[in-house]
């Protein structure tokens, strides 16, 4: 006989607790009104049950609370970043290890270096502010993820697969005028979803065929290595570690936000092989970061990322991780609720078109749907769609993206089973609820990344 349990259970205990802010729904609007109906808006103690980014929202380790004590404060040469160093070069056999305080710091130097007008980035998908910074240098940033990605209902196990004719087609009519090809695992901008390594591998073929270096956006790289092990024929007998090496090795280079898969509230850095490259990446940091060992970051941070990045890859925390994004989802799709199918590694994705099928989606379906589950429960979650991807023409419409999603991303180690229990019941009575939602208007905002900062208002308060 076997026990084989159904529960989820958390693979760590609890040792310090933080109290739970509990408003009522009348405070809620007053909140929202006050943020403009903007949830980047709202104070993070008037939010009971914050969805919006698993970004350096997660819980750390008793062992990175530990390295954080002896962290090594020198200005150069300081003893934690050669920990980390090792760490990242042994995960990624990269030669060259650039820390950098954030993923965007990493992203701004390297296609500050590497960009240029008249260039194209070719990605399955750029996220926002990977998309800003292609842009700011001047390149073009183009999203070629495959067909089966830009469709929620599709259950292709890998939808962050790049499209290879696309990627084929591009290199051999504009190759000179590309810098590099990113592919980011796993796929946010598309729900979180994985990046199989035949892809990767495929992908890395085609980049050498045309002298074109590859790069992975690697902040969710040890949930795309277990997705892969979980998902794709012939890898289940291989460790989440060995995928994760074998991914970093067929490209040239990553970039890391280690707010995610780092599990560290900040941290970030380039892995790089060109010796050239590095020096130029370098010496940008030094002008807006810091000294190259350590990058914007204080040793503390650094020591806890290397202890980070080796808890990340153990297995009983990524199958429970994974497990816990899969019981939001299925017991979400049980009520009949709309998703971007098949769950992903870090969030589920509510696909908020067919959620809200009376609302245009150039009235804003998405974020009409976030602000009713913050209304109504107190739960903050983030719009991925026509006011993250979209714009406003010349005539004041918005254009729509391709999908509109309504993301309820999972910090790490953070929530119980309860907490999720309960955004199951709230996000059920938004969808039974759901004929009485309205769409919302840009009333302000400002020329790039617009999402984190514009103004909205309801479209009964505009008539």
């Amino acid at each position: 006989m076997t026990f084989a349990p159904k529960t989820i259970i958390e693979p760590f205990k609890v040792r310090s607790v933080e109290p739970l802010p509990m408003t009522e729904r009348d405070d809620r609007l007053r909140h929202l009104e006050t943020a403009r109906f903007n949830l980047f808006g709202l104070r993070a103690e008037h939010v009971t049950i914050d969805l919006m980014t698993d970004s350096g929202t997660g819980a750390m380790s008793q062992e990175q609370w530990a390295a954080m004590l002896a962290g090594d404060e020198s200005y150069a040469g300081s003893r934690s970043f050669f920990e980390l160093e090792a760490v990242v070069r042994d995960l990624t056999g990269k030669k060259h290890v650039i820390p950098t305080h954030q993923g965007r710091a990493a992203e701004r130097i390297l296609f500050g270096v590497v960009g240029q007008r008249g260039h194209v980035v070719p990605a399955n998908n750029h996220f926002d502010t990977t998309r800003a910074n292609v842009e700011a240098s001047g390149c073009e940033a183009l999203d070629l993820v495959i067909a089966e990605g830009k469709d929620p209902t599709s259950d292709h196990p890998f939808k962050g697969d790049v499209d290879l004719d696309r990627l084929d087609t591009l290199l051999r009519e504009r190759g000179a005028s590309v810098p590099l090809v990113l592919v980011t695992v796993t796929n946010n901008t598309g729900g979180g979803q994985p990046v199989s390594l035949a892809n990767l591998r495929a992908v890395r073929a085609l980049t050498q065929r045309h002298g074109v270096p590859l790069f992975l956006d690697c902040a969710r790289f040890a949930e795309n290595a277990w997705l892969i092990k979980e998902r794709e024929e012939g890898q289940s007998s291989r460790s989440a570690e060995e995928i994760a090496q074998e991914m970093f090795r067929l490209a040239d280079g990553a970039m890391m936000s280690a707010k995610k898969d780092g599990l560290v509230n900040i941290g970030g850095f380039l892995a790089l092989d060109d010796d050239e490259l590095a020096r130029r990446c370098r010496n940008a940091l030094i002008l807006t970061e810091g000294f190259p060992t350590y990058g914007g970051l204080a040793g503390r941070d650094l020591a806890a990322l290397a202890v980070g990045l080796r808890e990340v890859l153990d297995e009983r925390y990524l199958a429970y991780r994974v497990a816990s994004v899969r019981y939001l989802h299925e017991r979400l799709a049980a009520a009949g609720v709309p998703l971007l199918n098949p769950p992903g590694g870090h969030a589920v994705y509510l696909d908020a078109r067919a959620f809200l099928p009376h609302i245009a989606p150039e009235d804003l379906p998405g974020q009409a749907l976030s602000v009713a589950l913050y209304l109504e429960a107190g739960i903050r979650a983030v719009e991925i769609g026509t006011v993250m991807f979209g714009h406003t023409d010349a005539s004041g419409r918005q254009v729509p993206s391709p999908m509109d999603l309504v993301r309820l991303a999972l910090p790490r180690r953070v929530y119980t089973q309860s907490h999720v229990d309960y955004v199951i019941e709230a996000v059920r009575y938004v969808h039974e609820e759901r004929r009485s939602l309205r769409g919302l208007r840009i009333v302000d905002e400002p020329p790039t990344l617009r999402h984190f900062d514009c103004g909205f208002e309801p479209l009964e308060a505009a008539t």
